[in-house]
Parts: structure tokens; sequence; C-alpha cells
């Protein structure tokens, strides 16, 4: 299962640095390619307004 940023991302760039498979993309809101994230979580652990959780 796949991790989701929710619309409380303010797009400040500590996930991306974090994703070992460079699932996350850049934009107004970032975005999590389903088909290429791992499950590993450390995304969320950092996100530092907790907009990433499992979908």
């Amino acid at each position: 299962m796949a991790y989701k940023i929710t619309d409380d991302c303010t797009a400040c760039g500590t996930c991306i640095d974090e994703c070992p498979v460079g699932a996350i993309s850049e934009g107004d809101i970032y975005k999590i390619d389903p088909e290429t994230c791992t499950d590993c979580g450390a995304c969320a652990d950092v996100c530092p307004v907790e907009a990433i959780h499992p979908a």
C-alpha cells in the first residue's frame, strides 16, 4: 500500500530527499507515485506538517 500526500502539504521539500526510490514529485502539493512507492514510510517520518499517510 503506497503512501499519499494530503492537501496539508506545504511543498517544503523535506520528503523528497528521504525517498529511497524517487517516488515523490514536486508541485504545489507534492505527489507520490503509487507504482514506485515501496511503503517504507521514510517520507511520513520527516514531514513537518504530518501531511503524508498510508493510502
